[in-house]
């Protein structure tokens, strides 16, 4: 089977330990995490982990039945990249000195999109929202101006679906627990 890119968004409780049982699920498998972004929901108590996985899609789906049967996750699920919309935000740090030296780095910045965030004496933040092939080709410009620091985030995500999965999941779960207590 051909590995390609999946990203897996696990809904849960927040305990203490999880984040680590569910990376050894991955550790075990030997599945390398690309990214992994841990966040509150749109719904209030639970947590979504979205992580970022090049496998094929056998592996990735025993995962999802590992990741399901930890006690504090209520539901997981896989998408390859067509599937989802995603984001990553990156910023950069450089000598504010370069960009008074010369227009070239406010310039960079805008063929890029990137915004400036804060401009001290010493240094200037930049911010740029794309994805991960976005913020490298940034990098790897503004690295001509003297990058003094650079971080990127984990993948944020949402399904092209006109629904959002776990609502639809726990209102079927309880549909279903409805119509056992009735029977």
């Amino acid at each position: 089977m051909e590995q390609k890119e999946f990203t897996i968004t696990a809904f849960s409780e927040n305990h203490i330990g999880l984040l680590n049982r569910i990376t050894i699920i991955f550790t075990r498998r030997h599945i390398n995490i690309e990214s992994l972004t841990v966040s509150g929901s749109s719904i209030p108590g639970i947590h979504k982990f979205t992580i970022v996985v090049r496998e094929t899609q056998e592996k990735v789906e025993k995962v999802i039945k590992q990741i399901e049967k930890q006690v504090e996750v209520l539901k997981a699920f896989y998408h390859p990249e067509e599937e989802i919309i995603h984001q990553e935000i990156a910023l950069y740090k450089v000598p504010t000195e370069k960009l008074l030296d010369s227009t070239d780095l406010e310039k960079t910045i805008r063929e890029h999109n990137a915004r400036i965030l804060e401009v001290t004496k010493d240094y200037t933040v930049i911010e740029k929202t794309g994805h991960k092939e976005e913020t490298s080709r940034l990098f790897e410009k503004l690295n001509n101006f003297g990058v003094l620091q650079f971080t990127r985030s984990g993948r944020i995500a949402i399904t092209k679906l006109n629904k959002e999965l776990l609502t639809d999941y726990l209102r079927e779960a309880d549909e279903l627990k409805q119509e056992i207590s009735i029977n």
